[in-house]
C-alpha cells in the first residue's frame, strides 16, 4: 500500500495508475487525512477465510436452535400442518 499527498498523485498519476494496474493499493491524501483509495479492479476477496468460518459457523448455530425448538419438520409435514390449520 502506498500513501501520497494531493500534489503528488497529480504529478505522477500515471505511475499511479500502473501501480495499482499492478494490484497495489494507493492512498491519496489531504493534510496528512485519507481521501481516496484506488483499488484494482480485480482484486482477491474481501472476505476472508477466518469470516467465511465465522459465518458458517453462526449459521450451523442457528440450525441447531431450530432443530432444538422441534421445528426441524420436513416441507411435506409443515405443508400438512398449514394445511390443516387453515380447513
Amino acid at each position: 500500500m502506498q500513501s501520497v499527498g494531493i500534489y503528488e498523485a497529480k504529478s505522477r498519476f500515471s505511475a499511479l495508475i500502473e501501480l495499482v494496474e499492478q494490484g497495489e493499493e494507493v492512498r491519496i491524501t489531504r493534510h496528512g487525512k485519507e481521501v481516496v483509495r484506488m483499488l484494482p479492479v480485480r482484486r482477491r476477496p474481501v472476505i476472508t477465510d477466518e469470516q467465511i468460518a465465522r459465518e458458517l459457523g453462526q449459521i450451523d448455530a442457528l440450525h441447531a436452535t431450530i432443530r432444538a425448538a422441534g421445528r426441524d419438520d420436513g416441507v411435506a409435514a409443515l405443508r400438512g400442518r398449514g394445511r390443516s390449520t387453515a380447513a
